[in-house]
């Protein structure tokens, strides 16, 4: 029955009810953590998440719905909680660029691609989009892995960071020309390689 309810219409229930709250857990937490994991590593992201829908279910009666969707609230009250650990997912980025792993890359799939010349390549691909992840402004890499990793519209990211979707438009577009600023870069750096 509540699976039928929108978000907004079981958080309004859940402030008569709250064990309905556990249905915006189910459908949400997983997703929530995925990302967190992405952002911070597992052990933080365990408990970003658990904070996060902590934090949500005591403020439910301040929830004010601007859709249909929980989803961007959640997500703000993650960001909120993230900030407070950005030191710790700056250092996860530097490791990312250190060494090259990515979060949540399958090794399975890496191994798939069957030469050790692939997964070198994949390495030092992850180990440059660390380091390039690493040096964005906080702003800026918060916007992209929304859109990037959270599959997050320009409106659902505004309203996640509590700032205009034409912020978000300028931190995305200054973010895809720094990457791309960085491919060009590495391109330039093959082909020179190459005859050098």
């Amino acid at each position: 029955m509540d699976d039928e309810l929108t978000d907004s219409e079981l958080m309004e229930r859940s402030r008569a009810h709250p064990a309905s709250f556990a249905e915006l857990f189910d459908r949400h937490h997983g997703e929530l953590y995925h990302y967190l994991r992405r952002r911070a590593g597992p052990s933080l992201a365990a408990d970003i998440a658990a904070e996060t829908f902590l934090t949500a279910f005591a403020h439910r009666d301040k929830y004010r719905p601007d859709g249909q969707s929980v989803r961007p609230w959640l997500y703000g009250i993650a960001h909120n909680l993230l900030r407070n650990h950005s030191r710790s997912e700056r250092r996860q980025w530097l490791a990312y660029a250190r060494h090259g792993e990515m979060p949540d890359v399958d090794q399975s799939a890496a191994d798939a691609f069957g030469n050790a010349d692939s997964r070198a390549d994949a390495t030092a691909l992850a180990a440059r989009i660390g380091a390039i992840l690493a040096g964005l402004p906080a702003g800026d890499r918060d916007v992209l892995l929304l859109f990037a990793w959270a599959d997050m519209s320009y409106a659902d990211i505004a309203s996640t960071l509590q700032i205009p979707v034409g912020t978000v438009r300028s931190r995305l577009n200054r973010a895809r020309r720094q990457l791309r600023g960085e491919a060009e870069l590495e391109h330039m750096n093959l082909i020179g390689g190459s005859h050098g």
